[in-house]
């Protein structure tokens, strides 16, 4: 492993003072041609009065800037014609023409004039933002600005609780599994991109419950019918988390929080970026916490060996610490010539996780743990009008190289009151310490082409290769797997829209799927024999989308796609310990229909936004997590086929905002996702008793509000006081099949849960405080197979955010 890590870091080095030594040699050059050649002026408003904060930039190019408190601003440009635009919310955008002659130094001011649209006194912006920008295309999309989160103690996992018909579900406290459930579908039918790159076997340490909100810039939320661009097999939807992509000359992004629990976070992210284009960045955060929080749960009775499910103890939990760190660092260039971003990086991250419980409440551990490491070289290069105008073009490419072992030796059983007694042979669930060194490799390419605006033409590929090779450390009986588990992925995708005009957009899609997985299977029944299999999978599928803007600010879409499903690397090796995989595992198959109607009213600072949704999956070979019996009373988790699953489901959401003082969300979703299967096998008359009953351990009615006031300008300019309230419910569902007699009684209670935050910005953002109440009430909070989650708890957190714009200081 040593060798390896060394090579990588070498390639890297040599990478990195490879573009050191371009940057070295191309200054001068760009000296020459840029320093003495300067584009300067003042903006003022029709009082003569300067205004700070205009933004200057020159059309298709990477020169812009933000004019300071004197209203000046300073380009350092190539000689040349250029159109030069001034803008300023709440003002009439400007236009000059610039012809500029080396080695001249020109000037051009700008007096802006007021927007009759807006009030001055307090403006209210009506052009579209990024988000607005990616809610209105054909597809089913949901955009959060995550901006508005980032003085929170939260991971990007609870923000996206906020987006109606998403729903986290988690297994217990921070660092515990955490899934997505969308529209109906919940784990790995949901994919999660950052910044369009799969997060497919990069590690633990990167999941949604790890990742500090403050990572990223906002989060997209496709759901059902996926764009090409994703390049996926996504069936229930993708999470796209997209970075902050700064090009300041520099900024400076840190954090601290700790609350209850022992619970301790911290986020750094920094960045340079000079005149010519080289630009480095530099990331970290770790997260910790004892999760030592009470829960109420049936006790094992040492004296009797029996549980009495109808005794339950309030009792505290005692294993399950859990610690990550993340070093994130990237180096190369940007907004230049021959290349809009070309950053090399690399990522080394950290894990260590207690074990407190199985996949059940009742199986309490005492001493097992998880502990792993990852590092992570990566490449990214991205220009537009490549070679040609309208040609846009992405490629990146990673290696992740993941070492983990399950640690599971303990000579003692444990219960809830933290007795222990000693086991008869060693290993509080099997007797284990297995290494796992798994590697694996991606790249993306993607290539967009424009026709005017009307005809749009996108191409991707995706290439994922995983390997996993396993190795106990059990002394003499240890020793690697004679079989190593291997899974190879190509997903390509082409598109063509279509935009006759700005109310119309007619999206068709077409993917081709192939995946090759190699590994062991068991012989016999003992499962002492083992033997090499290998399955290769090629499919298509095929969709269409369309948005139609029936009247101003009334928009319908309607998408439809028939995708497949690829088993994840999950789903087929497990995790080497609770997790079991099942390598014979088929694609899913699916059609999928949307139907979605929005519609935004807006009345001088009143702004309301409601939308509602329909959905359809008609799925064939649905992959399912089960609860299997492992023997001796232990038990696992494990996936399987199930026959055929249909879901019908509708959502419905609302947002208001009165100029920047009161904010107002709310969500309701009801998702009925049925058994589909008629009879108990191929050829056989016998009725399959879970005939369209609802699919167990799956929530199907939730909802979900939030409220947040405002107060500017508290204390001194420039400051901001929110008070945030907002909630979640989410009705009680079945733990087992409804169908099956006296299981149908174990139900996951229906749950309200409230969390309260008071945050103060001041000097423009600069220093934040907030202080946060999670579950206020105390509430008793469930989720997977009915596993109980953190009670009340309160944290508090420090903020900095601090930043120069590029060529010219705000003073």
């Amino acid at each position: 492993m040593k060798s390896i890590f060394y090579r990588t870091l070498k390639k890297l080095s040599l990478t990195s003072l490879f573009l050191v030594c371009i940057h070295l040699y191309t200054c001068p050059l760009q000296a020459q041609t840029r320093v003495k050649t300067v584009l300067s002026g003042t903006v003022v408003d029709e009082q003569g009065k300067p205004i700070v904060d205009a933004f200057i930039y020159i059309k298709r190019s990477p020169y812009a800037t933000f004019s300071n408190k004197k209203g000046e601003y300073q380009i350092n440009i190539k000689p040349g014609k250029y159109d030069l635009f001034c803008t300023k919310a709440g003002f009439v955008r400007q236009h000059r023409a610039v012809n500029i002659s080396s080695g001249e130094a020109l000037t051009k001011d700008f007096g802006l004039k007021v927007d009759p649209r807006t009030k001055i006194e307090e403006v209210y912006v009506r052009g579209k933002s990024t988000v607005q920008q990616v809610q209105e295309t054909p597809f089913n999309v949901v955009a959060l600005d995550a901006r508005k989160f980032h003085n929170s103690n939260q991971e990007i996992g609870r923000v996206l609780n906020k987006a109606s018909g998403v729903r986290i579900r988690e297994s217990g406290g921070l660092g515990s599994d955490m899934q997505v459930m969308m529209d109906g579908f919940a784990g790995k039918h949901i994919k999660v991109f950052i910044d369009g790159i799969p997060q497919e076997g990069v590690g633990s340490s990167f999941g949604l419950n790890n990742i500090p909100v403050n990572f990223a810039e906002r989060i997209e939320i496709y759901k059902g019918v996926v764009p090409v661009e994703f390049g996926t097999d996504a069936m229930g939807g993708v999470i796209n988390i997209v970075t902050k992509k700064r090009m300041d000359q520099w900024y400076l992004d840190a954090s601290y929080s700790f609350g209850s629990f022992q619970t301790h976070r911290s986020y750094l992210n920094l960045g340079i970026t000079d005149a010519h284009g080289l630009h480095f960045e530099l990331g970290a955060f770790q997260n910790s916490s004892d999760n030592s929080y009470y829960t109420d749960t049936p006790v094992k009775d040492f004296k009797t060996g029996a549980i009495d499910r109808d005794v339950v103890e309030h009792v505290k939990r005692f294993n399950d610490a859990y610690h990550n760190e993340a070093i994130m660092a990237k180096i190369g260039y940007v907004n230049t010539p021959w290349a809009d971003r070309l950053l090399v990086g690399f990522t080394f991250s950290n894990m260590h996780k207690d074990i407190q419980t199985g996949v059940r409440q009742e199986i309490v551990f005492g001493n097992k743990y998880r502990k792993g490491h990852a590092i992570l070289p990566s490449l990214e290069y991205m220009k537009k009008d490549l070679l040609i105008p309208n040609l846009n073009v992405r490629l990146t490419a990673n290696y992740n190289r993941n070492i983990s072992e399950n640690v599971d030796t303990s000579s003692y059983e444990f219960n809830w009151r933290h007795e222990q007694r000693p086991l008869t042979m060693p290993g509080e669930q099997v007797f284990l310490h297995l290494r796992s060194e798994n590697e694996n490799y991606n790249a993306t390419f993607n290539a967009n082409y424009n026709i005017g605006k009307q005809h749009h033409f996108s191409l991707n590929h995706i290439l994922n290769h995983f390997e996993r090779d396993n190795k106990s450390l059990l002394g003499a009986g240890g020793g690697w797997d004679p079989i190593k588990k291997q899974t190879k992925k190509n997903v390509s995708g082409l598109s063509y829209r279509y935009s006759p005009t700005k109310y119309l957009y007619v999206d068709v899609f077409g993917k081709y799927f192939n995946q090759y997985v190699s590994g062991p299977i068991a012989k016999t029944s003992t499962q002492d024999v083992l033997t090499k299999t290998t399955t290769n999978i090629d499919n298509f599928g095929y969709g269409a989308a369309a948005s139609y803007f029936i009247i101003k600010n009334l928009q319908a879409k309607l998408s439809y796609e028939h995708v497949n499903r690829l088993p994840t690397i999950e789903e087929l090796f497990g995790d080497e310990d609770l997790e079991s995989g099942r390598i014979g595992l088929k694609p899913e198959k699916s059609h999928n229909l949307n139907a979605n109607l929005s519609y935004q009213f807006e009345l001088g600072r009143n702004n309301l936004y409601v939308e509602g949704g329909l959905v359809y999956r008609d799925i064939e070979d649905y992959i399912r997590r089960n609860i299997e019996q492992l023997g001796g009373g232990k038990v696992g988790g494990t996936f399987v086929n199930h026959g055929k699953v249909l879901t019908k489901g509708y959502i419905l959401s609302a947002r208001y905002h009165f100029a920047k003082r009161v904010i107002f969300g709310a969500g309701f979703t009801k998702m009925d996702v049925r058994d589909n299967v008629e009879t108990m096998g191929v050829g056989t008359l016998q009725k399959n008793l879970t005939y369209k009953s609802r699919i167990p351990n799956l929530p199907y009615r939730f909802a979900n509000m939030d409220l947040s006031i405002q107060h500017p300008n508290l204390f001194e300019k420039g400051s901001l006081l929110t008070l945030t309230y907002d909630n979640l419910y989410m009705h009680g569902f079945p733990l087992y099949s409804e169908a099956l007699g006296s299981e149908s009684r174990f139900v996951v209670p229906s749950q309200f849960s409230h969390n309260l935050m008071l945050a103060y910005s001041f000097r423009r953002g600069k220093y934040n405080l907030s202080f946060e109440c999670q579950n206020f009430t105390n509430e008793k909070l469930y989720d997977n197979f009915s596993l109980q989650k953190a009670g009340r708890a309160f944290y508090a957190k420090l903020r900095i955010a601090l930043h120069k714009h590029n060529n010219w200081e705000k003073n």
